[in-house]
């Protein structure tokens, strides 16, 4: 995999920690997990299922926090290093043209893209029911809200980082309005961030006796890493298991021009409950991945993942290994 083609913005100073010499895991845990506590801001119960982009020479995120109402709420965030991070605790609030549209009844799980220049933030949002709202920003200070992108319900809307066929391209997961027991991904595109269509089933859940850790919904979870074998995606699998739910998280790869093809899914999960902080928490048993940084220079990725619904930990790996993973574990 020493020829492995990797695009993105050169990151070298980037999160990291390397491999503990005892660990033979594709992916390991960041040592001072989890790095964003569930009451850094006085208001929060909980923070969590968050996105993270460089920005001016540094970081910037969109940050889900709720608060002690149990309120689901979006902040804006910044960081030198990409790990010690300050929240601002007012909640974002996005400029809406349409106050049917803006009016914010409640948001979570963000995901930022950057497109051309610009960053494009989707998260889940509510009207009537939950949905993808799409909103764009160029200095993370004021939030330019669009129209939804689908009808209610649905789910983990993550798009591409750059125009598929000239066109705007995203991730979803249609669901229900309740703790939805079944989810496939779905593929889209749009020609001007409005109107969305050519939807396509990109993949379901494993079957049980293939691969249980996924065997009951699947979503995206970061923005996908453009490589010569197509693009990596790190997505979300839930287990029904009989103590609850699991997440957990693996990788596939889509082909490049067609992203809705499928071409290698990983059968192994990467990263599932284990640690204190990812098993006991608001919601237990859960590790669900929303953002990654890469480098690709030194094939660096490191994964922002929310743990049992409570606080924000960091996962790394090296791209090259986690391709050759997902082509060697592939279930397809």
């Amino acid at each position: 995999m020493s020829k492995l083609k990797i695009v993105g913005q050169p990151l070298p100073d980037m999160p990291w920690q390397d491999r503990p010499k005892d660990c033979k895991n594709v992916m390991w845990r960041y040592s001072e997990n989890p790095i964003i506590p569930r009451d850094l801001l006085p208001t929060s119960n909980s923070i969590f299922n968050s996105a993270v982009v460089p920005f001016d020479g540094a970081y910037a995120g969109v940050f889900r926090c709720d608060d002690t109402n149990r309120r689901m709420v979006l902040h804006v965030g910044f960081s030198r290093d990409g790990i010690h991070w300050d929240i601002n605790p007012e909640p974002l609030r996005f400029e809406c043209g349409d106050s049917e549209i803006g009016e914010w009844v409640y948001g979570y799980d963000p995901r930022v893209a950057c497109i051309e220049g610009r960053y494009y933030v989707t998260w889940c949002n509510g009207y009537h029911g939950p949905t993808i709202g799409v909103a764009w920003t160029d200095d993370f200070k004021t939030f330019h809200q669009l129209e939804n992108a689908f009808l209610p319900y649905n789910r983990n809307g993550v798009m591409f980082p750059k125009k598929i066929n000239g066109r705007f391209a995203m991730l979803s997961r249609p669901s229900d309005t309740g703790h939805t027991a079944f989810g496939d991904i779905f593929y889209s595109e749009s020609p001007d961030l409005e109107y969305w269509g050519r939807h396509r089933f990109v993949m379901a859940p494993a079957p049980f006796e293939v691969s249980a850790w996924q065997c009951m919904k699947i979503g995206a979870g970061p923005i996908p890493i453009e490589t010569s074998e197509g693009w990596l995606l790190i997505y979300h699998g839930v287990l029904r298991s009989c103590n609850g739910y699991v997440y957990a998280f693996g990788s596939a790869l889509l082909d490049l021009d067609t992203p809705w093809k499928v071409t290698h899914r990983s059968g192994p999960y990467l990263i599932s409950p284990r640690e204190i902080y990812e098993l006991t928490g608001d919601v237990p048993n859960v590790c669900f991945p929303c953002a990654a940084l890469h480098d690709p220079d030194t094939g660096r990725l490191a994964v922002y993942y929310g743990c049992a619904d409570t606080v924000t930990s960091l996962a790394f790996g090296y791209i090259p290994e986690i391709v050759e993973f997902t082509k060697r574990t592939n279930i397809l």
